[in-house]
């Protein structure tokens, strides 16, 4: 049976007035592939003596001057607080660490329930876990920390999360120190007064707090044992062997063998495929344009490392393009 012509104008006019209405609240229109397209988001670091801070403000211009969007760098507890501010809407992106993100996802860890509404866009650079003390604290090993007061980070971050699990494949537990919930200022002014031995900092190398303490300090770095960084690896995959090399820091005169995780970028589903897509575009082709030393380590070959749960369909459409 045909259907008369005022009806199919009805009909299609309803249609393009349920189009018209699924503009997003902050005033940004939805993508071609569908989501939101929000003019201002708020990216979340961590704190300003780390390495997201200052690497952060440089990406938020690179990807906002690539998108018309304004993006605003924040400062953070960084890794697990950033992405509870994700889960709840209050940033639409946030650096991150690899391991966090897959206990996010699980609901473990640092997580009472799984964050369900994030996804990747891709890892930046390895971020090298440092047990920072003074050259005359006498600590050697992991084993030395007992008893001792050691800086596990700032509550909420993904420092805690390793130190704990460092301190697990050594044999010992937070109970076995005296743990102190610093930031890596924090950590560092600790080390220099002398109200801490040792301090856990995981962040990309060099790390702006430690060089810092190095410049008015001598300091040492903990190696693990190799027994301990593969147990650790075997145990939580997302774990990689690391060499932070001699003369890293003012002082450090020989190689230090520990562990990394990677750094990388997360965002909510609700961002349109389009616009995650020119996000990661500009995210890997663009790092010519950021200053800070890390750019050297964004790399499209590294983009994927460490992710082992889903990436935001805009991420992955890049990437198949790239194959």
């Amino acid at each position: 049976m045909k259907k008369s012509l005022p009806y199919l104008v009805a009909f299609s006019a309803i249609l393009v007035l349920g189009a018209c209405n699924n503009g997003d609240d902050n005033g940004g229109g939805d993508g071609e592939a569908g989501g939101d397209e929000p003019e201002f988001m708020n990216l979340l670091t961590g704190g300003t003596g780390g390495t997201y801070y200052p690497l952060g403000g440089e990406i938020a211009n690179v990807l906002g001057d690539a998108t018309e969007t304004s993006i605003d760098a924040q400062s953070s507890n960084a890794s697990a607080d950033n992405l509870a501010s994700l889960r709840s809407n209050e940033a639409e992106i946030a650096f991150t660490q690899t391991d966090v993100m897959s206990n996010a996802i699980e609901g473990i860890n640092s997580f009472d329930e799984p964050i369900e509404n994030i996804s990747a866009i891709g890892s930046l650079y390895p971020e090298t876990i440092q047990i920072v003390t003074t050259a005359d604290s006498g600590i050697e090993t992991v084993e030395d920390l007992e008893g001792q007061a050691v800086s596990v980070g700032a509550p909420g971050s993904g420092t805690y999360v390793n130190a704990e699990q460092i301190l697990e494949v050594s044999g010992l537990t937070m109970d076995d120190i005296n743990a102190q919930h610093l930031s890596f200022d924090e950590s560092t002014s600790g080390l220099q007064d002398g109200n801490i031995d040792a301090a856990f900092i995981t962040a990309g190398t060099p790390t702006g707090a430690v060089e810092g303490l190095s410049a008015t300090n001598d300091i040492a770095i903990v190696s693990m044992s190799d027994e301990s960084i593969n147990n650790l690896v075997d145990q939580y995959p997302y774990y990689a062997a690391y060499t932070i090399e001699s003369g890293t820091y003012a002082g450090l005169d020989e190689e230090v063998n520990t562990v990394a995780v990677y750094a990388m970028l997360a965002v909510t589903n609700n961002l349109s495929e389009d616009l995650v897509y020119e996000l990661t575009k500009a995210l890997y082709e663009r790092t010519d344009e950021i200053s800070h030393e890390k750019s050297n380590e964004i790399l499209l070959e590294t983009a994927q490392e460490g992710i082992g749960f889903d990436i935001h369909p805009g991420a992955q459409r890049y990437y198949d393009e790239q194959e």
